[in-house]
């Protein structure tokens, strides 16, 4: 029987194509059924973020880690885009960890302490929630067996939905969310998989109409996040300030070069909402501008242009404007 199944799938194979098995939307669009053309902003320096395990919402199974799950994907797909650094999330959880315990009052010297509010050392946190994880399957639940991936003859529908919620780190509030789709169909040979074999990186798991859904998925909401950042200004800190020269938390790793200019920022006041308790940010006085002119791998000498003074954990924008593309959404 299974040399039959075998025979089969090969004939199958020869008429229809593996990699014309799963149709998808084209990656460019918000939601899964208005797919769109973008152009996206050139890359500038590479913004530090952070990527929180994404929170089940879907009533999926428990045979998967789907947060952990999707929060990896995520993640790689940030590293690949070249937009960004990010965050690895064990420090995230350690960091959050300790702001739990802080905020319980059982700490011996709070000061010393992470403060509500000021989460993490990044720029952004992102949030996630995954609304809709599910496969419609049709037709013939019998088939061959590969490594844990099922061939039969069948059409499936996949469709993933997630929510991403992007977060200021130094405030806490939520400035900005979306809802994000894929979903990808295969028909005439469908593909499933076995909980016991899966894992989202796999190659089985990736040519079934769920992985591809939740590829696409990902891919949108990566592209949602970068339209996003990029009207927020590139953000690093002052490690320390000596003599004529000023070191930079930042290098090669996040883009710089030199020649690079920064505008410095001395925060003033802090804001605290009398209600919730929770920061709302400070002000902040331009005091001078820096030029870099050593760069390495995760920090780079700079020497100001303007002011004086300047001290660690004085914020630093890059000062040279990024020109950023238009965004053309036409239908396809």
């Amino acid at each position: 029987m299974r040399v039959l199944y075998l025979r089969l799938f090969l004939i199958f194979t020869m008429f229809f194509p593996l990699s014309g098995c799963v149709q998808q939307n084209q990656y460019a669009s918000l939601t899964a059924d208005q797919p769109v053309a973008v152009t996206l902003p050139p890359v500038g320096l590479k913004k530090l973020v952070a990527v929180e395990t994404f929170e089940n919402q879907a009533g999926f199974g428990s045979e998967i880690n789907l947060g952990n799950g999707m929060a990896d994907m995520l993640t790689d797909s940030l590293i690949q885009s070249g937009y960004f650094n990010v965050m690895e999330r064990q420090a995230i959880e350690s960091v959050l960890t300790e702001q739990d315990f802080s905020a319980s009052g059982r700490t011996v010297q709070a000061g010393s302490t992470a403060q509500v509010g000021k989460v993490l050392p990044v720029q952004l946190l992102i949030r996630g929630s995954v609304t809709e994880y599910d496969t419609i399957t049709t037709g013939g639940d019998q088939g061959l067996n590969i490594r844990g991936v099922t061939v039969n003859m069948q059409r499936s529908t996949a469709h993933v939905a997630v929510i991403i919620r992007l977060i200021d780190t130094t405030t806490g509030q939520v400035i900005d969310s979306q809802r994000v789709e894929g979903k990808a169909e295969s028909g005439g040979l469908g593909f499933g998989y076995a909980a016991s074999d899966f894992d989202f990186f796999q190659s089985g798991y990736k040519k079934t109409p769920i992985g591809e859904a939740t590829q696409i998925a990902i891919d949108r909401a990566v592209e949602y996040i970068i339209r996003r950042m990029s009207s927020i200004p590139w953000e690093g800190k002052v490690v320390t300030a000596r003599d004529n020269e000023v070191i930079i938390n930042a290098g090669l790793n996040a883009g710089i070069k030199q020649g690079d200019r920064f505008a410095v920022y001395r925060p003033g006041q802090e804001f605290i909402d009398p209600d919730t308790g929770m920061s709302l940010g400070a002000e902040m006085s331009k005091i001078g501008e820096v030029e870099a002119v050593g760069v390495q791998d995760k920090f780079a000498r700079a020497v100001p242009v303007t002011g004086s003074g300047f001290a660690a954990r004085d914020i630093l924008r890059f000062e040279r404007p990024e020109v950023v593309q238009p965004i053309i959404d036409q239908q396809i």
